[in-house]
């Protein structure tokens, strides 16, 4: 997924400002997802939401105003109710690295309530329930 860098991302310095990478990391989770057949919205109306426990990033290069980044997002682990994503970010024309991280995601339902992933969310993503641990 590319993201644009315009002058609201960047900080007095002129370089993007380091909490606004959580966002694209959001935005890249999404993008992946849809790639992958599976709507935010419709696995919402359908009981199961994501909610991120764990977030870790770090920074390698600033990019600035006027750059494009390119997130690269692959599930990179998963449990019975949680996937890791991990997320690399580089400057587009220079492939410099810029940013790289991961997120985990717990499965919870429309109630906040810790539960599995749904089978369809497994099969959309390549997720083997062979490779799963018993445990979170």
């Amino acid at each position: 997924m590319e993201v644009r860098i315009y002058y609201e991302d960047t900080d007095c310095g002129g370089v993007v400002y380091y909490a606004n990478y959580l966002k694209y990391f959001e935005r890249a989770r999404t993008h992946c997802l849809e790639e992958h057949g599976l709507s935010v919205s419709e696995l919402i109306q359908e009981g199961t939401e994501f909610r991120v426990t764990k977030a870790e990033l770090a920074y390698r290069s600033a990019a600035v105003h006027g750059e494009t980044l390119v997130v690269e997002t692959t599930v990179s682990a998963s449990r019975r109710a949680s996937i890791i994503f991990s997320h690399v970010i580089r400057e587009r024309s220079s492939q410099r690295l810029v940013v790289e991280g991961s997120a985990t995601l717990v499965t919870v339902d429309s109630h906040g309530k810790i539960k599995r992933i749904p089978p369809l969310i497994l099969e959309a993503l390549n997720i083997s329930t062979n490779s799963l641990p018993s445990s979170n």
